[in-house]
């Protein structure tokens, strides 16, 4: 797996500092012979150099394989490194990482950028009108240029089940006005609120369904064909439309712009490297919407990895140069569809990294959270007037859905790493928060008074008498914020800061089952792990007496 985004790396001096600075507090508190190691800030921390180029992606397959198509191009005829940071969960995301220098170029459609980043309310007919217009406002006001477009457009469609269509002569989707009361609409959660979508539809067509479902795109094909829904959102270029017994309706009243797809590069990175611009308008017009749908049937339904049909598509091109072929020589055994256990024989190797990734993120996370909560913990013992206020703040945070959480930090922190770190951080403080707080004020008044009439200073009350036995109720929190950031953690795949989340994202993203279980299953496996290993710890860490 390569590197996934660039990260600004403010976090890698506290990690690797956690550690030392944990065993200082918990060690000789607990007297027990414990080793606290912090964790190597990962790779991805380091700051590139100039030379490297991040391409980034949505998290969808034909932009995944548009993301695949360029950073393999560049790699083909310069020196440059390129990096991926692909599957990001929404355009405003991709968006803000592009125009914060998170990454480099991405592939985006000029209906998006009229409706979602610019915010246009007109109504946009011509498509060459709309690029001009959308390119000129880009770099005006974000500095960022449009390329030429790569010659297909993929616009939005709804899509009926083709039994449903007949029965009822649906053709366009003004069609569907008479019977919006009794269907069952699934549509992608962002389409679900963009102006573009669902809510500008809605308007312009009149639709008064009742059941709306948020769901993911993929699983949106499988939920009608089984007859759960009636209706989803679509791409015009969507491989699935070949797959599955659907009937696209009309866009009768020209609801949607046009949605030409082109690389987007922000204008710093062409001032540094001008010959990426003649090198990627040497994609200009080679994909029509035919062309684009069959790239993305070869991943969806063949199962063929992004960077396999990328090349592919290059070497179809004579783009990649002499002597290069089409396959992926990196490329895991198994991710092309097969058995069971070839596929997970052939991800031995990647899994492992993946773990890896996710411990690193967990550890690291629950290591700086136990730093800013134990201290806090002890603090409001002696000030308990703001503990309601501390503890409810903590307990605030941990509502905030996580995502959400993780795309906050976003605008603040860059994208990757580092954004991820904070968020788990956060989410981990509460259990440590409270049971350091609990743990210490249940502790025998009696024990406390002993020790000082015994002349110790309140320091040495503390170390000697309050923390040994507040111990084991502390790490109970370390061990429940621990087993909390392991599942939370997979969710930073989707703003590229890898771990087990990746297959997860991708198995989304594609409806492969197995590719959800090998990043699922292994996380519940180090949950469940860390839960035993961690469990022994607090109870050694209880006074021999009540072991």
């Amino acid at each position: 797996m390569g590197e996934r985004a660039r990260g600004r790396g403010f976090l890698s001096t506290v990690l690797s500092a956690g550690g030392l600075v944990l065993a200082l507090l918990v060690v000789p508190a607990a007297a027990t012979p414990l080793a606290v190691t912090a964790p190597a800030a990962p790779a991805a921390m380091v700051t590139p150099a100039e030379d490297t180029i991040v391409v980034g992606s949505k998290n969808f397959t034909e932009n995944r394989i548009l993301a695949e198509v360029m950073a393999a191009l560049i790699e083909a005829h310069t020196e440059l490194d390129v990096q991926l940071a692909d599957g990001l969960v929404g355009t405003m995301v991709v968006f803000e990482a592009l125009r914060t220098g998170e990454i480099d170029i991405y592939p985006e459609y000029t209906g998006t950028g009229w409706a979602v980043i610019l915010g246009e309310t007109g109504v946009a007919r011509d498509p060459l009108r709309t690029y001009v217009h959308v390119a000129a406002e880009y770099e005006r006001r974000f500095a960022l240029t449009w390329l030429q477009p790569f010659g297909f457009a993929n616009s939005y469609a709804l899509a009926v089940r083709s039994e449903l269509a007949e029965r009822h002569g649906l053709r366009r989707i003004s069609d569907l006005a008479p019977l919006a009361g009794e269907l069952t609409v699934g549509v992608s959660h962002e389409f679900l609120d963009r102006g573009d979508g669902w809510r500008g539809l809605v308007a312009a067509y009149g639709l008064n369904v009742g059941d709306v479902r948020g769901m993911d795109h993929g699983l949106a094909f499988e939920s009608i064909a089984a007859g759960e829904i009636d209706v989803i959102d679509a791409w015009t270029t969507d491989g699935k439309l070949l797959r599955f017994d659907v009937t696209v309706l009309e866009d009768d009243l020209r609801f949607w712009p046009p949605y030409d797809c082109a690389p987007v590069v922000r204008a710093e990175t062409l001032r540094r490297h001008p010959e990426l611009r003649a090198l990627l308008d040497r994609l200009a017009g080679r994909l029509d919407e035919t062309r684009m749908q069959q790239l993305n049937l070869a991943v969806e339904q063949d199962g063929r990895s992004f960077r396999d049909v990328a090349r592919g598509f290059l070497r179809d091109e004579g783009l990649l140069g002499p002597g290069a072929d089409g396959d992926d020589p990196g490329a895991a055994p198994g991710e092309r569809r097969g058995d069971l256990a070839r596929f997970v024989s052939g991800r031995i190797g990647i899994t492992a990294d993946l773990v890896g990734r996710h411990l690193a993120l967990t550890v690291g996370s629950v290591v700086v959270a136990a730093l800013l909560a134990v201290p806090l913990g002890v603090w409001l013992t002696r000030r308990r007037r703001w503990a309601g206020l501390v503890l409810g703040v903590a307990g605030v945070i941990q509502t905030v859905p996580s995502l959400a959480l993780l795309a906050f930090m976003i605008p603040v922190l860059g994208l990757g790493l580092d954004a991820a770190y904070a968020a788990l951080i956060l989410y981990a403080l509460l259990p440590i928060l409270r049971n350091t707080y609990t743990g210490i004020l249940e502790v025998d008044g009696d024990v406390v008074e002993a020790a000082v009439g015994m002349g110790l200073t309140p320091g040495q009350v503390l170390r000697r008498v309050e923390l040994p036995l507040a111990a084991r109720t502390i790490m109970a929190g370390v061990r429940t914020a621990t087993v909390i950031t392991i599942g939370v953690a997979t969710l930073a795949a989707f703003i590229g800061a890898g771990g087990l989340g990746e297959p997860i994202v991708t198995g989304l993203a594609l409806n492969d089952t197995r590719l959800i279980l090998a990043g699922a299953v292994p996380a519940a496996l180090l949950a469940l792990a860390a839960d035993f290993v961690l469990g022994r710890v607090e109870r050694r860490l209880a006074p021999g007496g009540a072991r």
